[in-house]
């Protein structure tokens, strides 16, 4: 929340002085420096306004505007082109209900600015702490199982949470009173169809739980005020958490979130595995085979990877490749999943199944599939004759009489051919870099995506 208008007047250093009997409890956004006749379009609202009348020729019009744009108040700097506060400002401050604090001359406009940087800043950084203890205390609570995770959560928002099975039943509530928002909740289910949550009157908020398609669960929270940044990211946590149980059964989440509360990743009983990139909905691939409770499928910008142990590869992959081409990564510890990652994302092919032991060894295995396609435009200009015949001429070194015997052609044949190649490719094939290049994009061309 933002420091109150009152906080920063009570600064002893800034040594501000309420001029109207305004209330301060109003909350600072940011502070704001202009001397316009008129700054409110370049003002948000819930800035604290700071200004030393230089173009004060309206105050009633002023302020007006001022409250129409709902600062949180006005500061008035004293001892530059005013003395002391016009009174006019004062009444027109006074009838509006604007804040009003005089800012006496030693106070330099750039301390207050500083002063409520430096209260935002500690606030953001409450949230955070916050925000960080309340995941802590659900992890803790979900070793205990989805009962304690909404007992926890209702406790830290201050509200009520429901845990709502897929077809609206009630799991679990905490406290038991939170039963009867049920029906309001089960009414706005079918809205989740083509959204990722729901605000409701109340406020309430309500979540899917689980990574498939179809939700396995939904968390319903509602609290007395409208929940802010630092609430919904405790209200995400619980969902994942609540989604990492629904998917994994209970000894295997009781296993991840040990080792998660422990500072380590969570990871799978059985070692190595591999990371396979699928095309959308391998999740639910998955779901339909049991391998799915020793596997773990993940968001992976607009594709899925899947962390699967190195035994069920085989299974796995040929479930998920009915939904699209499939990457699999090397075998691999825990500790390197990235890696098996990035080779995973590496080797998925235009279409099937590919593995990245199965790319190119060397230089040709690092190139990216930008490499093929300027490949593919180099050579666009040769038929497959004149093809063949560059392959074969390159593979000699640029000889022409052992490349011709290799091809079946006349040295004279292949002299030309050479010749209307150079023509065509615009390039010097005595040149070694030349030659290096062509070899290395007939490679690319011969090797298959």
């Amino acid at each position: 929340m933002a420091p109150t208008l009152a906080a920063v007047a009570a600064l002893p250093a800034l040594r501000l002085v309420p001029r109207t009997g305004a209330a301060l409890d109003v909350p600072v956004r940011w502070v704001a420096v202009s001397e316009l006749a008129d700054p409110t379009p370049f003002l948000e609202g819930g800035e604290l306004l700071l200004t030393t009348g230089m173009r004060l020729d309206d105050p009633e019009e002023y302020v007006a505007r001022l409250v129409g744009r709902s600062v949180a108040g006005l500061g008035f700097g004293v001892g530059l082109g005013h003395e002391a506060v016009p009174s006019g400002l004062v009444e027109a401050a006074q009838r509006h209900g604007l804040p009003l604090l005089e800012v006496p001359r030693p106070t330099p406009f750039v301390a207050i600015g500083k002063a409520v940087s430096r209260m935002l800043a500690a606030e953001q950084y409450e949230d955070v702490t916050r925000a960080a203890t309340a995941q802590r205390e659900l992890a803790k609570a979900a070793l205990r199982g989805p009962e304690a995770v909404l007992s926890a959560l209702a406790r830290t928002l201050r509200g009520w949470a429901l845990l709502l099975g897929p077809s609206g039943e009630v799991r679990h509530a905490a406290p038991d009173a939170a039963r009867a928002h049920a029906a309001l909740v089960v009414a706005e289910l079918p809205r989740l169809a083509s959204a990722a949550s729901l605000a409701l009157p109340g406020p309430v908020v309500v979540h899917p739980v689980g990574l498939g398609r179809r939700p396995r669960a939904f968390l319903a929270v509602g609290t007395p005020d409208p929940l802010r940044p630092v609430a919904h990211t405790v209200v995400g946590a619980a969902v994942s958490l609540l989604s990492l149980r629904s998917e994994s059964g209970e000894p295997r989440a009781r296993a991840a979130l040990g080792r998660l509360l422990l500072g380590e990743p969570p990871g799978f009983p059985d070692e190595p595995v591999r990371v396979l990139v699928c095309a959308p909905g391998a999740a639910e691939a998955l779901e339909a085979d049991g391998a799915a409770d020793r596997c773990l499928a993940v968001p992976y910008g607009a594709l899925v990877a899947v962390l699967a142990p190195e035994a069920l590869t085989d299974r796995v992959a040929a479930l998920v490749a009915v939904c699209g081409p499939v990457g699999v990564g090397d075998a691999v510890p825990l500790a390197d999943v990235p890696r098996s990652l990035a080779q995973a994302e590496r080797a998925r092919p235009a279409s099937g199944v590919r593995r990245h032991a199965d790319l190119p060894s060397g230089l040709l295995g690092l190139l990216d599939p930008a490499a093929r396609e300027a490949a593919d435009v180099l050579l666009a200009p040769l038929d497959a004759t004149l093809r063949a015949s560059l392959h074969a001429y390159l593979a000699h070194h640029g000889q022409g009489d052992p490349a011709a015997r290799a091809l079946g052609v006349h040295r004279h044949t292949l002299r030309n051919r050479m010749r209307r190649t150079a023509e065509l490719l615009g390039r010097d094939l005595d040149d070694p870099t030349v030659r290096a290049e062509l070899w290395l994009a007939l490679t690319l061309a011969a090797t298959p995506p």
